[in-house]
């Protein structure tokens, strides 16, 4: 009988093995925030660690790239509920990029908070949840029943010893305890997560169709820049459907936006990331060299929708002359290897870009390529195939500023339409970012073959 039984509840622990993993989704504790901004003339991102319990000291990183000035980044955390706030000033020292630590910011209690940087006359105010990973009542069950069945299990046996007549009832329970505890063990990597201390509460069923598109309106600051005077891009996101605000922005690869600005003939690049100056607000200083026409693109993500890309364009003051061809090296760059050679329209084009040791994870990737059309009406960016950040949940991205391993970064992207391009491969090593141009020549598909 308690052969048969073990037998059974062996076969069901095979069974159990197989089953499909659990549908949820929910939030975990363990992620830290991070977030990429360009403030006081300086690239930084600042990373929150997650505390394991609260109240506690934040673990507070700042994260300075090349060109470094001098600055003090005042930062302070500021509790949505209570209002509670606490302060700190990083100083970056010029040529000295690297990591940089706060010491003094504190969070009293799991929820919302807003994260406040100030410098260079600049204020960026930024919103985040302090998540403190809650136990998992799983964990109760393997525990509790394997020490149960260890218990039974002996208790049954020393019965059996002493009055030379098994204890079977104590047997069988502790067996069934046993494999339920093994059982419930080999699927908790696929039971649903604890939700997080401090997690958004639910909202309800997701709308199929998603938030309205963000439409943007973009003014400088002064309205006419002039070359080399450093201006502020202004962007106001309103939403689609009511017109107010987009203030429901999330951090996508460690920013709350991203943004590429390109000269009309290619020989200006920037990517920046701005400031959340208000509700709906993004802001960001930016210095060109020269006259002429500028087009920006920002790559934003709303809450419960989808990543999309808002446009605008300026103009820098001054004589332009005849437009010449875009500045950009050759498609033979050193260590640029294009596959195939020729790109074709509509096919995946594979770039691979021979980097040298030393890379380090940037914006949670250890490469991004950036392409443009000529006329500046497409924009693409694509991610380093090696580097994504990991699916799994309760799994953290790479470190900010950590070293890949891998000195050859590759991208693949399909060009939708013949034509000349230009391109840009960006990467960090050293705590600097460097930046690769080059053009691309897309064929149209031989279609007689």
């Amino acid at each position: 009988m308690v052969a048969r039984l073990l037998a059974a509840l062996l076969l069901l622990l095979i069974m159990t093995g197989s089953a499909a993993p659990a549908a949820a989704d929910p939030v975990a504790g363990g992620a830290d925030a991070r977030f990429a901004q360009s403030i006081g003339g300086a690239d930084v991102t600042v990373v929150v660690s997650t505390p394991t319990r609260v109240p506690a000291v934040l673990g507070v990183e700042v994260i300075a790239y090349a060109p470094v000035p001098r600055l003090d980044l005042a930062l302070a955390v500021r509790s949505a509920e209570s209002g509670a706030v606490t302060r700190d000033v990083v100083r970056l020292l010029p040529g000295r990029p690297g990591v940089y630590r706060a010491t003094a910011l504190r969070a009293s209690h799991a929820g919302p908070h807003e994260l406040e940087l100030r410098a260079g006359g600049q204020v960026s105010t930024l919103p985040f949840r302090v998540l403190v990973a809650s136990s998992s009542p799983w964990e109760f069950v393997i525990h509790g029943g394997l020490y149960a069945a260890g218990i039974l299990l002996v208790g049954g046996l020393l019965t059996g010893g002493l009055s030379r007549r098994p204890s079977g009832v104590a047997v069988v329970s502790g067996a069934v305890l046993g494999v339920a505890a093994l059982t419930t063990a080999l699927l908790s990597s696929w039971l649903p997560l604890p939700v997080a201390e401090g997690a958004a509460p639910p909202v309800g069923p997701a709308v199929p169709t998603g938030r309205p598109y963000v439409t943007a309106l973009a003014v400088t600051e002064p309205a006419n820049p002039r070359p080399e005077q450093e201006f502020t891009l202004v962007m106001d996101l309103f939403d689609g459907s009511t017109g107010l605000p987009a203030d429901d922005l999330t951090v996508h690869h460690a920013a709350l936006a991203h943004l590429v600005v390109t000269g009309a003939d290619g020989a200006y690049f920037r990517h920046a990331h701005p400031l959340r100056a208000a509700p709906g607000r993004l802001a960001v200083r930016l210095r060109a060299g020269a006259p002429g026409r500028y087009l920006a693109y920002a790559e934003i993500e709303r809450e419960g929708a989808g990543r999309q890309s808002v446009r605008a364009a300026f103009t820098v003051a001054g004589r332009t002359g005849t437009a010449g061809e875009p500045v950009h090296a050759p498609a033979a760059v050193p260590g640029l290897t294009i596959t195939p050679a020729r790109p074709v329209a509509g096919r995946p084009t594979t770039f691979a870009f021979a980097a040298g040791g030393g890379v380090q994870t940037w914006l949670g990737m250890a490469g991004h390529l950036v392409v443009r059309d000529l006329p500046g009406t497409l924009l693409g960016h694509a991610h380093e195939m090696g580097s994504m950040i990991p699916a799994t949940p309760g799994v953290p991205p790479p470190g900010e500023g950590t070293a890949t391993g891998s000195p050859v970064l590759r991208f693949t992207y399909a060009f939708p339409k013949p034509g000349r391009y230009l391109a840009w491969v960006q990467y960090a090593r050293g705590f600097r970012i460097e930046t690769v141009p080059f053009e691309v020549t897309v064929t149209e598909e031989d279609r007689t073959r």
